[in-house]
Order: structure tokens, then sequence, then C-alpha cells
């Protein structure tokens, strides 16, 4: 096994996100879906500089210290990262820009740019500026050493070369904030007959952004982006308060430092200068993309009601087991039920809380919660069931990355609902997606499982393909009571595992010896 070469993680990774792109070059898949597929893409690449990438850069930074140095070079990665996400870029521009643009043309569908609008076109954007963008659109000027503003992740800013229309040898530049946050991206333009034109919210700033600088004239503009490192870097897991102390690192994240400054690969070479100056950027800080960036916004993007263009609708399936019978209980006690989604529905994971909740049978519900919903009804029946009178018990994990603050948020009102909230272990992250519900039948307490590879989270389970179980087997099921056992008093079990394959007992050297098997 030694002499087996092992790829880096992380461009491995690179390597999965590339297929993604590949969807989006694909002419098999339905023109609106390759546009899905460039949003993928790009949302994917940003969290994996402001994760994979800050982390190596982390790593960079200690090894600099000799106290903190560790035995790992993150270097020759963080060049073969940049090189490799270069390439990809210039084939994303080109997927974009020469095939789908194209495409979209030949179904009367136009992306325009402020140059190619008519009059009429160009008066609709000067008011739609000055009626709805006017209040986010904040000029700043730079100066070196002097002027050093705060560039907000993930936002798209324009940055402009000026030039003084009295002083013609000063030049000057400066920086305009694209509210894509509060703004729709693609703004449809009036037309007549049956094209439909489309301008992007980039160049509406950048036909109105002469009436910003006064007195200059300007030469250029190109679009920027900053991405921030989303580490919280909790220093001490230990000890404290760990959910307080993520709670406080929370806004951190806002002003993390750089993991990636995207510049329009068009900029000349002294603006760029200029601005590594000026927001002191090191070479390996700065990414060249298209014209426009943050094209995770490519979700939003018109359809014109042109549904040939996407993929059919596929409703969700129902489960026969489950319609057969008046309780979800009866289905799960007669055979256990292994769902699919987004190919079935995810109704009857919802239906199983909301039972649960209401069933006079019904004594205690446990549940690991990892992401939710925001507007969660699985979180509602939860807080139903102990207004109803039942033990409720949830183990909630704070460190879901990106997810801490809304799970932070629901542990507080569940608690304020009565349910008994569990916090992270320091040091271990819990991924399991499992719950237990006793019931009493026959005047013997029962127990009903569900286990999934997916989070109780009723959005992500229309998008995401996950299996879910349902079941009442006494093998399966004294081996989750026992994991929650572990969750709530971290106390090892004093029986092994042999059904469930559980991290910190047996998940690695059982999952070694199935790998062996299919060997």
């Amino acid at each position: 096994m030694n002499n087996v070469p092992l790829r880096n993680r992380d461009l491995s990774w690179l390597s999965f996100n590339y297929r993604v792109l590949q969807e989006a070059k694909d002419k098999s898949v339905p023109l609106l879906e390759r546009l899905k597929f460039l949003a993928i893409y790009s949302n994917n690449l940003d969290e994996f500089y402001r994760v994979r990438v800050a982390s190596l850069r982390h790593i960079l930074e200690m090894n600099k210290e000799e106290d903190q140095k560790i035995n790992f070079d993150p270097k020759p990665i963080l060049k073969e990262i940049k090189r490799i996400v270069n390439e990809q870029q210039v084939e994303f521009s080109n997927i974009f820009e020469n095939q789908i643009i194209k495409e979209l043309r030949l179904h009367n569908i136009h992306i325009k740019r402020r140059l190619e609008l008519s009059t009429e076109q160009q008066v609709f954007i000067e008011d739609f500026y000055t009626d709805y963008l006017l209040p986010y659109v904040q000029p700043i000027l730079l100066e070196k050493n002097k002027i050093l503003p705060f560039l907000k992740n993930g936002s798209i800013y324009l940055s402009v070369l000026l030039q003084d229309k009295e002083k013609e040898s000063r030049q000057k530049y400066a920086i305009v904030q694209v509210p894509t946050k509060q703004i729709d991206r693609f703004i449809t333009l009036p037309t007549r007959g049956k094209s439909h034109e489309i301008i992007l919210l980039d160049d509406i700033v950048r036909h109105n952004i002469s009436r910003l600088f006064p007195g200059y004239e300007i030469i250029d503009t190109y679009s920027i982006k900053l991405t921030r490192d989303a580490e919280l870097h909790i220093d001490d897991e230990y000890s404290g308060d760990l959910v307080e102390k993520i709670k406080n690192s929370l806004p951190r994240r806002k002003v993390g430092a750089t993991s990636r400054f995207v510049i329009d690969r068009t900029m000349p070479k002294s603006f760029l200068n200029f601005l590594s100056d000026n927001f002191d950027l090191k070479k390996g800080d700065i990414l060249k993309e298209g014209r426009y960036h943050n094209n995770f916004d490519l979700f939003g993007f018109p359809d014109f009601g042109k549904n040939h263009l996407k993929n059919p609708p596929m409703p969700p399936m129902k489960s026969m087991p489950f319609e057969q019978h008046d309780n979800i209980f009866k289905s799960i006690k007669v055979k256990d039920r292994l769902l699919f989604y987004p190919y079935h529905t995810y109704d009857y994971v919802v239906d199983f809380f909301e039972t649960a909740a209401n069933d006079p049978f019904v004594t205690e519900i446990k549940i690991v919660q990892y992401r939710v919903a925001k507007d969660s009804r699985i979180m509602d029946a939860l807080q139903l069931a102990v207004e109803n009178g039942k033990k409720v018990t949830a183990f909630v994990e704070v460190k879901a990355r990106f997810d801490e603050e809304n799970n932070i948020v629901w542990a507080e009102i569940l608690e304020a609902a009565g349910v008994n909230v569990l916090y992270s272990f320091p040091g271990l992250k819990v991924h399991c997606k499992i719950t237990t519900v006793t019931r009493i039948e026959n005047n013997q307490t029962e127990q009903y499982c569900y286990l999934s590879t997916g989070n109780f989270h009723e959005g992500t389970a229309k998008i995401y393909t996950d299996f879910g179980l349902f079941t009442s087997d006494t093998r399966l099921v004294n081996e989750v009571a026992r994991t929650f056992d572990f969750l709530e008093t971290v106390q090892v079990p004093n029986e092994k595992f042999e059904h469930l394959l559980v991290g910190q007992f047996n998940l690695r050297k059982q999952t070694i010896a199935l790998i062996k098997q299919e060997i």
C-alpha cells in the first residue's frame, strides 16, 4: 500500500468541481439547466476558497513562526490550485460567453452590454438607476496609505480609473459597490416584438457611473471581488463555553483574511498593481475571471416561460407502503422502509415528527440537528411535542459550517420551548442524522428510529440525493439508543456496536474491513 500514489484531497476536489463545469458545456443538458451548473460551479469554488484554501494559507502563516511549524508545506498545493483554477476559469468564460450566450440568442434571449442599448433602453436604465440603485451605490476614492476602504466578503465592486478633467495628467482610482444583494442581478429591458433582452446590474452601474464622479472623465471600469477566510479560528475548544465562543467568533467571518481577490482578466497591469498595493494583496491572492463575478446569481436567470429549455418537472413519488396505512408507525412496524430523496417525497419525514408530536402514546423524541431549514416544520413539531407533554432532547451541532448561526438560533428557540438541548463536544463534530421516538404499545415500550445520510432539512431534501431509513428493528434501535446515550453522557457504551458504524468506536475499522471484502 505504501507504493500507491495518493492524490491531494484539495486537487481531487477541484476535479470534482470540474465535472460540474462539464455539465454546463454538455449540449444534451437543457440550456437553462446548463446556466445552473455554472452557478453551482461558481458557488462551490467560493466555498472552497473560504474554507480549504484559507486553511492552507493559515498553515503557511503558522509555518513562519518557529514555535508553530508543522511538517507540511502547503506552497506547492496552493500553486497547483491556482494553476488549475485559472485554467478552469478560462473554460468557464468560454462556455458562458461563446456557447451559452450564443445559444440563448437562438431562443430570442439576449444579454445586452450597455453600448448595445437602444435610446429607449438607455433611458430605462438611467431611470432604473435613479429610482432603485442610487441609495446603494457609494463611490469611494482610493488614496494609497490614506484611504483604505473595507471590502465586504463576496460583494462585487467596480474599480474605476478616472481622469481629472481640469488636470489631464492626474489620474485617480475609485471603487463602487454593485448592490447585487439588495437588487436582482438580471434586469429585463423594454423591447419590441418577441425578443427578450436582459442587462446585468453591473452594467447599469457602469452606464451611470459618471454621475458619481462629477469633474472626472471615466477611463475604464473593471469588476473585482474579495473572498474572505470563513474559519472561526477558535483557539481553545476545551475550556470555557464553546457555544459562546462560536457566537463571538461569527462576526469575525465578515472581516476574515483575504483568501482570494478576483479581477477581470482584462484589467491592465498598472491598475492591478495599484489595487495590490492599496489593499495589501499578495500575488497568490489574485485570480483572474471574466467580466462578471458571483456567477452563483445565474440561479436567478429569468426563464421567460421557456419551459422547453429546462428539465421537465419531476414531482417526488409517494411510497405505497406508507400510503396503505393510516399511521406512519404502523407502516414502520410491518417492515423497515427505505426512501431515496429527492425521488421520494420528504413529507413522510415531516409526518413522522408531526405524528409523534400529537400521538398520545408517544412519550419521548430525540434528534441530532446538524443543518435544518430556517423555516422548519420539523423544529416546530419538536416544540409542539413539548407542549403536548412529551420529553424532547435535541443534540445541536453548532460547528456545522455556515449554519452555526442558524443552529444557535434554533437551539435557543427549542430551549425556550422546553426542549432539552445538548450542544457540540469540543474537538468532535457530530455528523450523524438520527432520531428516535419512544411509544407505548400494549403496555410495552417500543422505539421507532429514522437514520439518514441527509440533514433534517425540508429544503435541501428536494435537491440532494440521500437515503432515509425508518425502522423499528430492535438490533438497530438499541444501537441508536446507545448512540444517544453517548451524546448525552459522553460515557463509552458497555456494549459494542455490531450493526451501526459509529465514529469513535468502530467506523474506521469496519469501513476498512468492508473495502477489503469488496476487493
